[in-house]
């Protein structure tokens, strides 16, 4: 277990949330000073936990091509749109991670795409920029969550090393998760690779019934 330097709530402002498919909720975001990596991180605090219960808690790295633009080769900006209302109804947070192509940065991952567009994979496109399969470092998401008193989560989550780090990082997690599964013609070969690389927990199977090798 790692120890964290203590951050703390710089502001809490709520926002009334909307959505392209009239999906409406109030959230409240909370910034922080003291995150160990300096980045502006954010917390979208929504909906009420029960007594006792343990809060749903996703960490979502920021897409702006997913979550703003839309775009197909990503699972990124339903995962962002389901997570709001799964953790609205039942009452958690979601960390809005300034990490844009897993810690990459927005146009080194646009030259990865160039990449894959040539037949690598997503992690392999990122070797071949002489970069990490994955950046991401979650120190900040665990100061976040210590800062708003939160040390134990049920983590919405297909990815087993976001689980793995915040647990590092002395936060408990009780419980992962999954997500659903948002495929398009334009991202089979995306989640398949995740799933063989990092082993999240999609369904292969169906991955690979739609013709993926």
């Amino acid at each position: 277990m790692t120890d964290l330097p203590a951050a703390t709530q710089r502001s809490r402002v709520r926002v009334p949330l909307r959505f392209g498919d009239g999906y409406r909720v109030d959230a409240e975001l909370v910034t922080f000073h003291g995150l160990a990596d300096g980045q502006e991180h954010l917390a979208v605090v929504l909906g009420n936990p029960a007594p006792g219960a343990v809060p749903l808690v996703r960490l979502h790295s920021e897409c702006l091509t997913g979550d703003v633009f839309g775009s197909a080769r990503c699972d990124c900006g339903p995962q962002l749109r389901e997570a709001v209302e799964r953790i609205a109804e039942r009452g958690g947070v979601l960390l809005y991670l300034r990490q844009e192509g897993r810690g990459i940065g927005l146009y080194n991952k646009l030259d990865a795409y160039a990449l894959q567009d040539q037949g690598l994979d997503t992690y392999a496109a990122n070797t071949a920029l002489g970069l990490p399969e994955d950046a991401r470092d979650y120190t900040a998401a665990a100061q976040m969550l210590t800062a708003l008193g939160i040390d134990e989560v049920d983590l919405l989550s297909n990815n087993p090393d976001k689980a793995g780090q915040l647990r590092d990082l002395g936060i408990a997690v009780h419980d992962r998760v999954p997500t659903g599964v948002f495929t398009t013609a334009h991202n089979v070969r995306y989640l398949r690779a995740k799933v063989l690389q990092t082993q999240h927990t999609l369904p292969l199977g169906e991955l690979t019934e739609l013709g993926v090798g």
